[in-house]
């Protein structure tokens, strides 16, 4: 069998795995830059420097929102708008709406026939077999930038031996770091993400409440 031919078999479960983690994989990359190895280049220097201005404008206290359209090589494809702040967030997608206090997740998915609203734990990720293949370790990657048609791109290459994530493309503006596309390989699997309408602070804890009354003729179904 073709190498092409066995990396597009992905188990379903593991596609929603994956559309669901990939902004807590920017989270960790770009929030994990903060400490510098003396053996560093200047390249390498000038990349986390930029992560971590990138980081204040997406993840800082005053939160952001962005439009995403993910592409799990052609064979999964989705878009949605997600709003965060802290450890909270939202997103519509057009697979499923949900909402994060922080402690608990409500997940309404659209694809389905029954008019329910799942209930999630935030910290539990135990029934989730695949969240160890997303699993980002910063010392583990090489990190360089270079001048891009669009932007800059950051580029970050796993070293010999490491598992899991293999690769890691951010491409950002050049004068202001806003995200423009992520890309991820994992084994031979590369997931795409186009980023677009980015807009950093404005967000508010009301923006990312679950709107229970909207929903009060769904079965809750707890899954904690």
């Amino acid at each position: 069998m073709k190498i092409r031919e066995k990396c597009v078999i992905l188990h379903p479960k593991m596609i929603s795995s994956m559309r669901n983690r990939l902004f807590l994989i920017i989270m960790l990359l770009l929030s994990s830059l903060c400490a510098v190895h003396a053996d560093d280049t200047p390249n390498s220097r000038q990349a986390r420097r930029i992560f971590n201005q990138a980081y204040n404008q997406v993840f800082g206290e005053q939160g952001a929102t962005l439009h995403y359209d993910v592409n799990i090589i052609g064979i999964y494809k989705t878009n949605g708008t997600i709003w965060y702040k802290g450890k909270k967030s939202k997103f519509v997608d057009a697979k499923m709406n949900s909402w994060n206090d922080g402690t608990t997740v409500y997940t309404v998915k659209k694809n389905k026939r029954k008019k329910e609203v799942e209930i999630h734990s935030a910290q539990n990720n135990k029934s989730d077999k695949y969240s160890r293949k997303f699993k980002f370790e910063p010392e583990n990657f090489e990190y360089s930038v270079a001048e891009d048609e669009e932007g800059l791109m950051l580029t970050l290459k796993a070293k010999k031996g490491v598992k899991g994530i293999k690769e890691i493309h951010v491409l950002v503006e050049r004068k202001t770091y806003n995200p423009i596309r992520l890309r991820i390989k994992i084994a031979f699997v590369w997931t795409t993400v186009k980023i677009s309408d980015f807009r950093s602070g404005g967000i508010t804890d009301e923006m990312l409440a679950f709107p229970k009354e909207k929903y009060r003729d769904y079965k809750f179904v707890d899954k904690r």
